[in-house]
């Protein structure tokens, strides 16, 4: 039985996650605070398996919250909040927050496949016990990949990803050779919030992907939510990003693995593919045919990652030319694009 509680000001929305929650048998709600202030003295008294936190609130907000109550003890919590803080929903990850999504998304016209994946990525979360920060050796299961020109790095990531991300790219050059596209599972309408958030940590340009736009190096190209991005040549050696409407791949729009078999049949073996920290598998069928087309594969390990769910699934492909710490993916990707 998983213990939660609820926080938020507003007496709908606690009622409406009460009843996503107890739709399903593994959760059992604690308790409900209703500011700040109530939601520390409730953490800290009733040690909650889960915590569901709203950030705009009386009193005291949700990222003060999670720095009090992390300075006491660790509890997963998950941001549950609107449009209009988004951004503050990415900061709350920076700040120890394990996941986040809009309230938006807790509607009557939620599908089962999604109700379920909450589910299960909330019980992931709820049996997490501490950050993890070890860094092991480089762990190698393919030979070294030979030297060839790249033209594009292609990245995914879900549960964990906005904190992952934010040190990812604050380890790249400005001057990195490459474009590169990402995508990162959101909640629907929070993709320029995320743009916009993630270029407070890196020096390299970061923007929405246009339909039909040709990448530039050193430019992260972020993909819409509710849309696949994909990669298509334009003739000669030209290639550019377009959206599709496509049904979702792995219960995921965007999909990664649209966007990275797009990629691999576009620029063969001259796109270099990552996948980070998340839930359920996206990645690993585009791992694959990056890895037949001759390109080359990278996967975030276990240690580093929060959720190691989407770069296991790939690692198990047997098609990752490395499985690195989070923190030295960089240094390689700087290392294969020089």
């Amino acid at each position: 039985m998983i213990n939660t509680l609820i926080v938020d000001d507003s007496s709908l929305a606690r009622d409406i996650l009460r009843d996503f929650l107890e739709g399903d048998a593994h959760f059992k709600i604690i308790g409900e605070a209703v500011d700040g202030e109530d939601a520390v003295q409730k953490i800290l008294s009733l040690n909650p398996d889960l915590v569901t936190l709203d950030i705009d609130m009386p009193k005291m907000n949700g990222l003060e919250v999670i720095e009090v109550v992390l300075k006491k003890i660790f509890i997963p919590i998950v941001v549950i909040t609107s449009h209009g803080t988004a951004k503050n929903a990415y900061e709350a990850t920076i700040r120890g927050a394990l996941e986040f999504y809009s309230k938006n998304i807790f509607s009557a016209s939620l599908t089962p496949e999604k109700r379920q994946e909450i589910y299960e990525t909330l019980k992931r979360i709820s049996s997490v016990k501490a950050h993890k920060t070890s860094l092991p050796i480089k762990q190698v299961l393919q030979p070294p990949p030979i030297k060839r020109a790249i033209n594009a790095v292609v990245m995914a990531s879900s549960t964990g990803g906005p904190k992952a991300l934010s040190r990812f790219f604050s380890l790249l050059p400005e001057e990195f050779p490459v474009p590169i596209a990402l995508v990162q599972h959101n909640s629907s309408g929070f993709d320029k919030s995320f743009a916009q958030w993630l270029s407070a940590y890196t020096s390299l340009k970061v923007k929405i992907a246009e339909d039909g736009e040709a990448p530039k190096a050193g430019t992260v190209y972020i993909a819409e939510t509710d849309r696949h991005l994909a990669f298509k040549k334009t003739g000669g050696q030209g290639f550019c990003l377009y959206y599709n409407d496509d049904e979702p791949k792995n219960n995921q729009k965007p999909a990664a693995d649209v966007l990275f078999q797009s990629a691999a049949e576009c620029l063969r073996q001259s796109v270099i593919s990552v996948v980070l920290t998340g839930m359920g598998s996206d990645g690993a069928l585009g791992t694959r045919q990056i890895r037949a087309m001759g390109g080359i594969t990278l996967a975030q390990d276990e240690a580093s990652s929060l959720i190691y769910g989407m770069p296991k699934a790939a690692a198990e492909t047997g098609c990752v030319d490395s499985i690195l710490p989070l923190e030295r993916i960089p240094e390689e990707l700087v290392r294969l694009t020089k």
